[in-house]
């Protein structure tokens, strides 16, 4: 139990200090240097990565155009899920996110498998950002000789070097990734469009619905393979939660992020949806690949390989943009959990540039073994991490939508107040939303060659959840003990 629960309980005990809002020790020493600017194209760099740049390839040859249907309600309930988060973060800005909320609605052991969960989620996605940056380096002829697991290496290096200097910088870099691949994608469905308006062939073919239509319809290989490919799609909107967890670093918390959460479902519907629509209008989804790009796909195919390299330098970026953003927010999260006591103390260290490293360099260590799986199963390597992450962001998805639902019984209760921003339909909508995220793990048992074997990781994952427990409860009594006693003097 830490300062979160000390004060609501109190809180609790004592309807008249129901304005009483908790504070986290956590978010004690952090600068307020991220601007407007910054959390917007946060906002925006969340909702495009690595899971629609080189992940929609493979899901649009498996699934077929009815991909896009998937990226649509997926989206929703992704939306949804930063709804309610944005709803918590007007209540109360924390750089610990829900993993705050999660010890002030849910107590501490809710605090402990939020943070965790998150934790397995953005070091598997690491694995990940650095497969997917050795995969995009041997596009090129000149790099094709260097092992894959060395270009993870060197990914790895550069992008902790910056993340270690400042939050600014991180924001800074954040946003110019952002801009290179909103940018980007607005010229490819540019292009893309002229190509479907003027009937130019694609690799020998004609765009156009004929596509589509001529090549087995919505659903090719039917409804099961989309179902399949569901958790992937989660993956893809993995970094919204990420405005959260920046609001804490940012001094007009109230102001900047309902505007940036609002404007997340027309982004997700423009860039997701129209993206996927435009790549099935313009090739057969059996032409697409998953070792490459399916927009490199689409602009080597006009005859124009430069195209191909300007678009593969920029997904390149989008990995880059994404391991930047997990090494930012698990180091943020992991701060948050050791002034608490749930995850170790060097993990809360702050360096004098204002920046949680040692909880940056955890992440880090775990992404070295990606360096190593790169190196035993470089094939592999990208689908494994994917469906262990996707368990990590669903959980930490429902963890959030059941705080909401509690921060709004409370709230009923009139313990606390919500702010004018508000998730719509409380409680049906965080139910439906649970229900769906669950749903999502269920089907994953279908697939046999991996997401069946995902599946099978939830009762592994869970003994050790509740091993870790065991192993840091008394240091968590201990440290809430030292808290009430503080609060008494």
């Amino acid at each position: 139990m830490s300062k979160d629960a000390v004060d609501t309980a109190q809180v609790a005990a004592h309807p008249q200090a129901a304005g009483t809002i908790p504070a986290d020790a956590g978010d004690a020493g952090y600068s307020k240097d991220l601007k407007a600017r910054h959390v917007n194209m946060i906002a925006i760099g969340g909702a495009i990565g690595t899971g629609l740049f080189l992940g929609a390839g493979g899901r649009l040859r498996d699934a077929g155009p009815a991909l896009a249907v998937a990226y649509l309600v997926a989206g929703v309930f992704a939306f949804f899920v930063v709804k309610a988060l944005g709803e918590l973060v007007l209540y109360r800005p924390s750089s610990g996110s829900f993993v705050s909320y999660a010890r002030e609605f849910l107590g501490e052991k809710g605090a402990y498998v939020a943070g965790w969960m998150y934790f397995l989620n953005w070091s598997t996605t690491g694995i990940a950002d650095i497969t997917a940056i050795a995969l995009y380096t041997h596009y090129w002829s000149m790099f094709t000789s260097i092992p894959q697991w060395v270009l993870a290496l060197i990914a790895l290096a550069v992008v902790l070097a910056v993340n270690l200097i400042s939050v600014k910088i991180f924001g800074e870099m954040e946003f110019w990734f952002a801009i290179v691949k909103v940018a980007t994608l607005v010229g490819f469905m540019l292009i893309g469009i002229f190509l479907l308006a003027t009937q130019h062939e694609v690799s020998g073919q004609t765009p156009g619905v004929g596509m589509i239509t001529d090549h087995g319809g919505i659903l090719p290989h039917g409804v099961m393979p989309v179902v399949l490919v569901m958790q992937g799609v989660i993956f893809s909107y993995a970094a919204l939660e990420l405005v959260g967890v920046a609001a804490g670093e940012t001094a007009e918390p109230h102001r900047i992020v309902p505007r940036a959460v609002n404007s997340i479902m027309w982004r997700v519907a423009l860039f997701y949806v129209g993206s996927v629509v435009l790549l099935a209008l313009l090739l057969p989804s059996s032409l697409y690949s998953g070792d490459e790009s399916p927009f490199v796909t689409v602009l080597s195919g006009i005859g124009v390989p430069a195209a191909g390299d300007v678009m593969n330098l920029v997904v390149l970026t989008a990995a880059m943009s994404s391991l930047n953003s997990g090494l930012y927010s698990t180091g943020r999260i992991l701060r948050s959990m050791a002034m608490a006591g749930s995850a170790p103390r060097f993990t809360g260290v702050m360096s004098r540039s204002q920046v949680p490293y040692g909880g940056i360099l955890l992440t880090c260590g775990i992404c070295v073994l990606g360096v190593g799986l790169n190196y035993l199963v470089p094939n592999k390597a990208f689908e494994i991490v994917l469906n262990v992450a996707s368990l990590g962001i669903i959980s930490t998805w429902v963890i959030i939508m059941i705080c909401h639902l509690v921060f709004v019984r409370r709230a009923r209760a009139g313990l606390v107040e919500r702010p004018h921003f508000r998730l719509p339909g409380s409680p049906v909508t965080e139910i439906v939303t649970i229900a769906f995220l669950l749903a999502v793990i269920g089907l994953m048992w279908n697939d046999e060659e991996v997401g069946r074997k995902t599946v099978l990781l939830v009762p592994v994952i869970a003994v050790m959840l509740v091993a870790g427990w065991f192993g840091v409860r008394r240091r968590v009594a201990r440290n809430a003990e030292q808290e009430l006693s503080a609060l008494r003097k």
